[in-house]
């Protein structure tokens, strides 16, 4: 059996389906999942990675796990209760979510100093490990749909900067094989979209997409940082601006893992815009 911690989100939502798909016994855990959050047949369990003693029953016969700490603050994550839980439980593998800052901002305490803490747990714990290291996530972009739906407006920053932006249902495939699949253990994957799209770029795909014209208004980053810090923290919307502005060469590099896993290319984000334009309309 299976578990996937983040079921609710971008990635673990795809990753429940891809194992449900394939046949494999799973079990969704988040704080709110419900059951319209799973396919038919997939177990769902709450449980809170903030609370390691809320898993142990959620552990119970699984043998691996797909790890990803859903946002929960560095000072509340008992990350040596929630794998010595899972070890108990049975749990032989684990994949780990990570982020590309771990390498990319190393002094960074949202992005570089916390991720490595949590992945050198991972590393340590005993367990056969598997790291995903992804860059930007084509579905950041949700956060235009409002704007998108009441005036087919983009307001972003930094509009000709670009990013190999990365599927998150590549993402989850990569999951999926890493859990299913021996000779991943021990294994570090970058995972990045096919080519450096910039905003202005994914702006006009989305217009694509729609079949309507999508006008984009460049903010400075002075407006996108007060923007974002109603929805993150002051030091994760800084270091973001600085990804999204100021690129090192290791974050603007594609990489090739997804196809090394998948055996295909990985989505381009025309592609992520085309299966997710419902939200957009």
């Amino acid at each position: 059996m299976i578990v996937v911690t983040g079921a609710t989100g971008n990635v673990g939502r795809s990753l429940v389906r891809a194992l449900a798909a394939a046949g494999e016994k799973v079990t969704a855990t988040s704080r709110n999942i419900a059951e319209a959050d799973v396919p038919a047949g997939v177990e769902f369990r709450r449980a809170d990675l903030a609370d390691a003693g809320s898993l142990r029953p959620v552990f119970d016969g699984a043998d691996a796990l797909f790890l990803h700490d859903g946002g929960a603050s560095a000072h509340t994550l008992n990350l040596g209760g929630i794998l010595d839980a899972a070890e108990a439980g049975g749990v032989e593998r684990v994949v780990l979510l990570s982020s590309l800052g771990v390498v990319t901002r190393p002094d960074s305490a949202s992005h570089g100093v916390r991720g490595l803490s949590i992945e050198g747990a991972v590393r340590g714990s005993g367990l056969d490990w598997t790291i995903l290291r992804p860059g930007n996530f084509d579905s950041n972009t949700y956060a235009w749909a409002p704007s998108v739906r009441a005036e087919r407006t983009v307001a972003a920053p930094f509009a000709d900067v670009a990013l190999p932006a990365v599927d998150p249902v590549d993402i989850a495939g990569v999951a999926a094989v890493a859990l299913r699949e021996d000779g991943h253990a021990g294994q570090i994957y970058e995972l990045t979209g096919p080519a450096p799209v910039t905003p202005r770029e994914q702006a006009e795909a989305i217009g694509a997409a729609l079949g309507e014209p999508i006008r984009f208004v460049e903010q400075t980053p002075d407006q996108a940082r007060a923007q974002m810090l109603n929805f993150m923290p002051p030091d994760v919307v800084d270091t973001t601006l600085k990804i999204l502005g100021e690129p090192t060469p290791a974050e603007r590099r594609v990489s090739p893992d997804v196809e090394k896993v998948l055996g295909r290319a990985p989505r381009t984000y025309a592609d992520w815009a085309r299966a997710n334009i419902a939200a957009f309309r």
